[in-house]
């Protein structure tokens, strides 16, 4: 009978530490899934900060509006002498400000030079839009005789191209700074007789 009795109580024992490192190696196998599911959480949270915080954007430069202030043009001697104003955007979509340098803005007829606008320094704020008003004095002085304008101004529409290129810095969280640039190409079409810019395309 003490012979049994001893031998129920060894099962016994031995049933609880069995049933003690089952529990501890349950306990393990769910540690090592939580610390495996944290760094798989966090290798996708460095991702996605990656390819959207960190991913650093050429801003974009463009006009997007253009009135005509003052306008003269005639076919014969032929020539136009006209005063823009303009509205420049620089938009922004980095999560960090663009500090941006001085640039002009040439104006073209035909791949000739006809005015130029100046812009001024400054900054756009980041994931925003930054507007500037410029204006810009434009004269037929330096096209060839041989060119078009002359059936253009009979026509009653001028076309004319913008180009620039606008150079900074992108700054993120005051630690990170990358060059990049902005350039603009836009075409528009002047209408001698109503006096407005129409059909503004830039890319």
């Amino acid at each position: 009978m003490a012979r049994q009795s001893y031998e129920q109580r060894k099962t016994g024992t031995e049933s609880a530490a069995e049933a003690s490192k089952e529990l501890k190696r349950k306990k393990r196998m769910k540690l090592v899934v939580y610390v495996a599911a944290f760094a798989i959480f966090q290798t996708i949270v460095i991702l996605i900060f990656s390819l959207t915080v960190m991913r650093i954007r050429n801003p974009k430069f463009t006009l997007t509006s253009v009135t005509v202030e003052d306008l003269t043009a005639a076919p014969s001697p032929v020539s136009f002498n006209m005063k823009l104003s303009a509205q420049v955007v620089v938009k922004n979509s980095n999560f960090g400000h663009f500090k941006f340098d001085n640039t002009t803005i040439w104006f073209d007829y035909g791949g000739v030079g006809v005015g130029e606008a100046f812009v001024a320094k400054g900054r756009s704020k980041a994931r925003s839009t930054k507007k500037m008003n410029v204006t810009v004095e434009l004269n037929s002085n330096n096209i060839p005789n041989n060119s078009s304008l002359e059936s253009e101004i009979k026509a009653g529409f001028l076309a004319l191209t913008g180009h620039s290129k606008l150079s900074g810095k992108v700054q993120l969280m005051k630690l990170i700074k990358k060059k990049k640039s902005a350039e603009m190409n836009c075409a528009m079409l002047v209408n001698l007789v109503t006096r407005a810019v129409q059909d503004i395309n830039c890319q």
